[in-house]
């Protein structure tokens, strides 16, 4: 994958999973909760991903 679809894709996940966690907070469902933090946490790491490849193909781009 490229670092922007690594991006992109980390947001998604990131606010997909705030919702789920807000959707969990209303109704009290704490499964959904949960899952909704472990998909925010795949988000940002997606996001950590897509700036390193961006970080290493600036890097390489230099040389």
């Amino acid at each position: 994958m490229s670092s922007t679809t690594d991006k992109i894709k980390g947001a998604a996940n990131e606010a997909l999973g705030k919702a789920k966690q807000g959707v969990g907070d209303v109704t009290g469902n704490d499964k959904l909760k949960a899952e909704g933090a472990a998909q925010e946490l795949k988000g940002k790491a997606q996001g950590t991903v897509g700036d390193a490849k961006s970080a290493v193909k600036s890097a390489t781009d230099k040389l």
